[in-house]
């Protein structure tokens, strides 16, 4: 099979890995992590060409595992080596006053964690649009970013609307990090086109539904709460439930082992590629249980993957029974708000 592409020019200066590597699972809520196996662990995603790294200030030790990993790598392979790692950090405050000095120790604390001179991408997330305090983040980013402390500022789970109030006021935007998948397509009604006309990009998350998209529930019955052991289990579950339901889900699992199976790849890589070919899709950030799981084989298969138009139509004879999650949740983000 033909080789796709692995990386993806997010910006002239930066170069990310098409699949990052999610540190949202160190925060708790996944399995107990052993600090020195996962950085060890950091080693191998590295060395099979997975080198794009995303946190956040609130992913509990991310930083520090990212910080300590640029570290050994620099000691035992030099400053070559380490500038083939690629760190996108999120600020994630409480809304409230949001003075130059609040927003600067925070960026310089994630810096000094990391390890880092400058923080690749700087995702902003704010949890409440009626406090438009927001601006003033992005104002006092903007000043940090022209002072070299920050590269590229990027944003997390902000609507179109907000975006746009963004660009009027004259601020730059490399990315929006938003839920996406075959379940969950709000992107497309709103964002893609907004998004391709001002060349913003869509780094996305949930696309494997924390698990679900996967073999492991074909065929299975609906699970109860005790089962979903995971934070990411029980997110996603409400979400297919709001999606269709368990039946409508295992029509769609049924679908996707099918194709597969044609392709000698899992439903995880079926689900993978079909974000990855979405317009303005520069990434996918798939969960990384350092330590615990492994699969990043698997993930490997997704660049020698092209699901074909008749293929794609199957999927799509599932998804359209489903539920408008655009008309029932609303726009990207809108579930945390």
């Amino acid at each position: 099979m033909e080789t796709l592409q692995t990386t993806y020019q997010l910006a002239p200066d930066l170069k990310i890995s098409r699949i990052l590597n999610g540190m949202w699972q160190v925060a708790g809520g996944h399995g107990d992590i052993d600090p020195e196996t996962a950085i060890s662990e950091m080693f191998s995603y590295h060395d099979s060409g997975f080198t794009t790294w995303d946190m956040a200030d609130i992913y509990g030790p991310a930083e520090e595992y990212l910080g300590e990993f640029r570290k050994r790598m620099e000691k035992q392979r030099g400053k070559d080596e380490l500038e083939k790692i690629q760190a996108l950090t999120k600020f994630v405050p409480n809304p409230g006053p949001m003075s130059r000095t609040i927003v600067e120790h925070y960026v310089e604390k994630s810096i000094k964690r990391m390890h880092v001179k400058s923080i690749d991408v700087l995702q902003f997330h704010w949890w409440d649009y009626n406090d438009t305090r927001y601006i003033d983040v992005l104002y006092h980013l903007s000043k940090l970013h022209d002072e070299g402390k920050i590269r590229h500022i990027g944003l997390t789970n902000f609507d179109t609307e907000r975006m746009k109030i963004m660009l009027e006021q004259g601020f730059r935007l490399v990315s929006n990090q938003v839920q996406y998948s075959i379940i969950d397509q709000r992107p497309q009604v709103q964002m893609t086109e907004f998004c391709l006309q001002n060349k913003i990009h869509l780094l996305t998350y949930g696309t494997l539904c924390g698990g679900f998209l996967s073999e492991k529930y074909v065929g299975k019955a609906e699970p109860s709460k005790s089962n979903l052991n995971t934070y990411s289990l029980q997110k996603y579950k409400n979400m297919i439930d709001a999606w269709g339901g368990w039946s409508l889900f295992q029509e769609l699992l049924v679908v996707l082992k099918d194709i597969a199976k044609n392709y000698g790849v899992s439903i995880a890589n079926v689900a993978t590629r079909y974000i990855l070919d979405k317009p303005a899709v520069a990434g996918i950030i798939i969960g990384v249980r350092l330590g615990i799981s492994d699969h990043k084989l698997d993930n490997s298969k997704v660049f020698s993957l092209h699901i074909g138009t008749e293929d794609l139509e199957k999927i799509k004879s599932v998804t359209s029974k489903s539920n408008d999650l655009f008309a029932t949740i609303g726009d990207c983000g809108d579930e945390y708000r």
